[in-house]
């Protein structure tokens, strides 16, 4: 879950429905000056469904130990520091069901999605915020995880279905640096962030270099990037989210029925050149 606190309340928007947004941006990914992704359909699916194994879990939202619901907010967005209070073998199973769930129906989508889960919990997790007795299991997941995609790989190229430059390892860390790009603008879009910010990673331009793309928010729920590597210079999206109208809860039961009664809205979001 991401919040987003009100005077009077909070927007909550489900993984699913933010990881939905990061596909619509990346189906507009693409101008003269960043290439489109390719093979299209493939790369799509895995962004659009990166967090699908989250669904049944943010169907039943908790709250923190300040009686807040417990979702990432404006300041751990970027971060993954707060294991702490985080039951790791649910976490961890949460992930495995998302990247198994595709592997099924789309092995190519579900390798970007493993490495952007293999990323999440090395390069961006804080190790130190784990219980050590917990570490064994993170780093046998994380091993799972790097053979899981070996052995994707391994049957895409066998099955010949995809060019030698779409399973090369640079073609698929590029798709999965959009992945990253497209989940980091989403987030920031989810918690209507308010400082600077980058897409995380260097893109590589269509004549091979590589350039940092700057987040700049102008106003509510909109985003000025540069450079900017939309196919239109001005673009409205659509975020899903409901408003639970209370800050905080003595209890789970109560954010839940709050929950349960509130509408699904579309928020506007719109970003520029």
């Amino acid at each position: 879950m991401l919040r987003l606190q009100t005077k009077d309340g909070w927007w909550l928007v489900t993984h699913p429905d933010h990881a939905h947004l990061a596909g619509e941006f990346a189906s507009r990914w693409g101008n003269a000056q960043f290439a489109a992704p390719e093979p299209r359909e493939h790369v799509l699916h895995g962004i659009y469904a990166h967090d699908d194994g989250w669904a049944a879990r943010d169907a039943k939202p908790q709250i923190t130990k300040q009686g807040k619901p417990a979702a990432f907010s404006t300041e751990l967005v970027g971060t993954y520091s707060a294991f702490e209070e985080i039951d790791l073998v649910a976490y961890l199973a949460v992930r495995r069901d998302a990247v198994q769930r595709v592997a099924k129906e789309d092995p190519y989508a579900a390798i970007l999605i493993s490495m952007h889960t293999h990323n999440l919990l090395t390069d961006r997790a804080d190790r130190s915020t784990i219980r050590p007795e917990h570490l064994p299991w993170l780093d046998e997941f994380l091993m799972e995880q790097s053979a899981l995609q070996r052995a994707l790989r391994d049957q895409l190229v066998a099955e010949e279905r995809f060019a030698e430059e779409h399973l090369s390892l640079a073609g698929l860390y590029r798709h999965f640096q959009l992945l990253q790009g497209c989940d980091n603008l989403s987030l920031l879009t989810c918690v209507d962030f308010g400082g600077g910010a980058t897409l995380l990673h260097p893109f590589q331009t269509v004549d091979g270099e590589l350039t940092q793309i700057h987040v700049e928010r102008v106003a509510e729920r909109t985003f000025r990037l540069s450079p900017y590597p939309l196919d239109e210079p001005e673009i409205s999206f659509k975020l899903r989210a409901r408003f639970v109208p209370r800050l905080m809860f003595e209890a789970p039961e109560e954010l839940q029925e709050l929950f349960d009664q509130a509408p699904l809205q579309e928020l506007d979001v719109l970003i520029t050149a």
